[in-house]
């Protein structure tokens, strides 16, 4: 049919140009069933209705759909539709200044044309799943995303920086990534001026333009950022923190605390717990909690804390 059918075959050409960068022009035809100078005609006709497709160069010349002036209807098969339809429900939810509207305006967009077919498994999913709100400071949509493009291009970024204390400074960097707490959005990007990395709570900083030049990006191993932020968070949860031994696999331990406490494997049946606590006696009651044996050196506080916690529920028994 798509062969005999010149509108389903445009359909079918602009969804395979939206699938993959680089398409080269034989492949084209032998996915569409045609000739070549069919595809060329076809490649004319989607150009005529606006789209930017430029031809690329090769050994057998192919084809490659650009940015343009507006956006072409995407072509999602049924599992991106389904994706689509879930993340823009989680959008709701998360830290994104006025993207709650925005998200829900697009998913009702999404779902008044979604298939019959689709429908029960994005009811399924929606009714089964409950995202929970970020609860952190909101931040500026357009402020992630010329962090999100300078990350992208790698152009240095000057912002303006208010720390913990209320105090600002100026501060040069180099940005290489942007990492989701679930509450918070922070920058991980090299300090310029202090010679490291670094890690920036987005809602504090305000971007100055234009952006800088460019820079040789660094080297991070995978997961580093997101690891880079976990030790910056853990270390400020409170004055009283600790390294816990824990009896237990890290996979385990690393189910039962939050994202920002730091968990590392020892020997497949152990791990170290980075926490911290507001107060001696909240990291008391927390690592109790647990339900795990465990074990602490310190603080002196920490160690008389756990006495008081272990008197209170013996004699509660």
């Amino acid at each position: 049919m798509t062969r005999r059918d010149p509108a389903a075959r445009l359909l079918r050409l602009l969804s395979l140009l939206q699938s993959r960068v680089d398409w080269p022009g034989p492949e084209l035809a032998g996915r569409l069933g045609v000739s070549t100078r069919t595809v060329r005609s076809d490649v004319e006709r989607l150009r005529g209705l606006g789209y930017p497709v430029t031809a690329t160069s090769g050994t057998a010349g192919g084809y490659r759909l650009g940015p343009g002036a507006r956006l072409p209807p995407l072509l999602l098969d049924d599992g991106e539709v389904v994706a689509v339809a879930i993340g823009l429900r989680t959008a709701t939810a998360q830290a994104v200044e006025g993207i709650e509207e925005t998200a829900l305006r697009a998913l009702g967009k999404l779902e008044r044309v979604l298939p019959a077919r689709l429908r029960p498994r994005v009811s399924a999913l929606a009714a089964s799943t409950v995202p929970l709100p970020g609860g952190g400071p909101p931040v500026d949509p357009d402020v992630l995303a010329a962090l999100a493009a300078a990350c992208r291009e790698r152009r240095r970024v000057r912002f303006d920086y208010r720390d913990h204390h209320g105090t600002v400074t100026l501060r040069d960097t180099e940005p290489h990534r942007l990492v989701s707490t679930g509450r918070r959005w922070y920058l991980v990007a090299w300090d310029v001026g202090r010679d490291g990395w670094r890690t920036f709570r987005v809602d504090r900083l305000t971007p100055r333009t234009p952006p800088g030049p460019s820079f040789t990006g660094r080297p991070l191993r995978p997961g580093e950022a997101a690891e880079m932020v976990t030790r910056g968070v853990a270390s400020a949860l409170g004055p009283c923190r600790t390294v816990a031994t824990v009896r237990a696999p890290a996979a385990r331990v690393g189910e039962l605390v939050p994202p920002v406490a730091r968990v590392e494997d020892l020997d497949g049946e152990r791990c170290l717990l980075h926490i911290g606590a507001a107060t001696p006696l909240r990291l008391a009651v927390y690592l109790a909690a647990l339900g795990l044996p465990f074990s602490v050196e310190g603080p002196p506080e920490l160690l008389d804390a756990l006495r008081q916690v272990s008197r209170h529920c013996a004699n509660a028994v």
